[in-house]
């Protein structure tokens, strides 16, 4: 972030880009219900003969990209709370409370959402199907749920989430370093996506799982920006004369 003190006038937003490239990725998942698009990709990462998702026991997969990669985020998620704390007490870190304001809430939500939906969703994961050497039985997201003594855990997507997340960085830095921003967009994005990959290969997730993680990542970092730092041109302006009557 740079070191300028006063917190600049936001950027506009294209609110047809920002909610209506979601909107139509949630309506082309919904559709993609009527397809065999994520049994046929999960076929992909699945070994016949072994009975079981190619990267299943694979070190990288498992220890590297799912534990130590967490780790690393979760580490950051630390580190931003511990910076808006000190937001409050250093002279520093002052000018920037709002901007680590959000980016803790963003962080925090983008999740937290992830637990309760599991339980709410309970869709099973390719691996502990029928077709894929498990026990349990396929359902659609919007079908009703096949009697189970053992609930999915599997949607959305958790591991994704943990990627995605960062899309809150895009929203901090984009009034006051656009191009970091732009930066940091396509790192969540690709953290995002090598994550959902990940889990893919090891049959923890079908692909429509974390393409739907993506998308309530985004509106939350959306919502977050907009509701804390978002300042168009004339509200900013507005907000400056005040300071000025008022000094």
């Amino acid at each position: 972030m740079s070191s300028t003190v006063v917190r600049p006038a936001s950027r506009p937003l294209n609110f047809w880009v920002c909610l209506g490239v979601p909107a139509i990725a949630a309506i082309t998942l919904v559709l993609l219900e009527l397809t065999s698009l994520d049994m046929d990709l999960a076929r992909l990462f699945y070994d016949p003969v072994a009975g079981e998702f190619i990267g299943k026991h694979s070190y990288f997969l498992e220890n590297i990209l799912h534990d130590r990669a967490k780790q690393v985020v979760i580490a950051f998620s630390v580190f931003a709370i511990l910076g808006f704390i000190g937001s409050f007490f250093m002279a520093k870190l002052k000018p920037f409370k709002r901007e680590l304001g959000c980016l803790v809430l963003s962080l925090g939500l983008a999740t937290s959402f992830v637990t309760p939906m599991k339980a709410v969703t309970a869709v099973q994961c390719p691996g502990r199907l029928e077709q894929f050497g498990g026990h349990e039985t396929y359902s659609e997201l919007l079908s009703p749920r096949p009697h189970t003594n053992k609930p999915g855990r599997c949607w959305p997507g958790g591991h994704a989430a943990t990627g995605l997340t960062l899309f809150a960085l895009f929203f901090v830095l984009r009034d006051r370093r656009p191009r970091m921003a732009r930066a940091a967009f396509v790192f969540a994005f690709t953290l995002g996506t090598v994550f959902s990959l990940g889990r893919m290969m090891q049959g923890a997730h079908f692909f429509s799982h974390n393409v739907w993680t993506a998308v309530f990542c985004w509106l939350i970092s959306l919502g977050s920006y907009y509701c804390i730092l978002y300042r168009p041109a004339m509200k900013a302006q507005r907000e400056a004369n005040a300071e000025a009557v008022g000094a």
